[in-house]
């Protein structure tokens, strides 16, 4: 590269947010794709015997994934941070590793490989919460004042209202403890005080890149709810309150007394 070409990336990078820990997380991101594409290459193998040779490969790419792919990896690198980045990947493990387990044990939602969770899923939670956690900063530096009681009165519409579709939607799994268990943690969540304000953006950001990746996963019948809907309502602003799960989840581990991970808030970072 010449003087202006490397002046061009720099000013490029800085305007996207990147820093020495946006290369890391990338090449993480990436080598867990590959290990999940040796690992499970039957899949992959399954996936790609789909194309037909005879049509334009052009028609046939999955736009959508890579549009999702590609929305993902520049949030994710977009001042990332790994002191704090680190928890947020924690969290998104292990949450995810729970919700996966709910749904699937309970048949809420299947995977075309009859896994009940299949592990390859689980490291997109992480990822997701990632990207989600760079939209929030951007919708914090947007949105009004955290003094504004507009966002006490949307907490207070959205969340109750998502815990009545969340009830209608599990209903028929009642009687298991893995559902009970759900209601009751979303209750308990719903009911203790928060930032309300962070609370909505948040619901917000995951609910919006719920929608897409929710989208891909039923219309490619990666994965199918029970009621075969693509996707439905429940699916979409579910994600909305796992991001708020895990950001509560977060929160409180900041707050133990041995300080494994860094005390800054990462939401309200500028």
């Amino acid at each position: 590269m010449d003087i202006d070409e490397i002046e061009t990336w720099k000013r490029l990078t800085t305007a996207l947010g990147w820093t020495r820990s946006s290369y890391f997380l990338m090449s993480v991101f990436i080598a867990t794709l590959l290990v999940i594409l040796v690992v499970w290459w039957p899949l992959a193998e399954a996936y790609l015997a789909q194309f037909d040779p005879n049509r334009s490969l052009w028609v046939q790419i999955d736009w959508l994934l890579l549009g999702n792919f590609a929305a993902m990896s520049l949030l994710i690198m977009a001042g990332a941070d790994l002191k704090v980045d680190a928890l947020i990947v924690l969290v998104g493990l292990f949450g995810g590793l729970a919700i996966e387990g709910w749904g699937t044990q309970t048949e809420l939602w299947t995977y075309y490989t009859v896994e009940r969770p299949p592990l390859w899923i689980i490291p997109a939670w992480p990822i997701a919460s990632l990207s989600i956690d760079r939209l929030v900063r951007l919708l914090h530096r947007r949105a009004p004042e955290p003094g504004s009681k507009v966002f006490v009165v949307l907490y207070w519409a959205i969340f109750p209202t998502f815990y009545v579709l969340m009830a209608a939607f599990v209903w028929p799994t009642l009687d298991k403890s893995l559902t009970v268990l759900a209601l009751t943690a979303c209750a308990l969540m719903i009911a203790s005080p928060t930032e309300h304000r962070l609370a909505v953006l948040t619901f917000v950001a995951g609910s919006g890149l719920g929608y897409f990746l929710e989208r891909w996963g039923t219309t490619r019948y990666c994965w199918i709810y029970y009621t075969w809907q693509t996707p439905p309502l429940f699916a979409v602003l579910a994600h909305g309150m796992a991001a708020v799960a895990f950001w509560r989840v977060g929160s409180l581990v900041q707050k133990l007394p041995f300080k494994l991970f860094t005390t800054v808030t990462h939401r309200t970072r500028r």
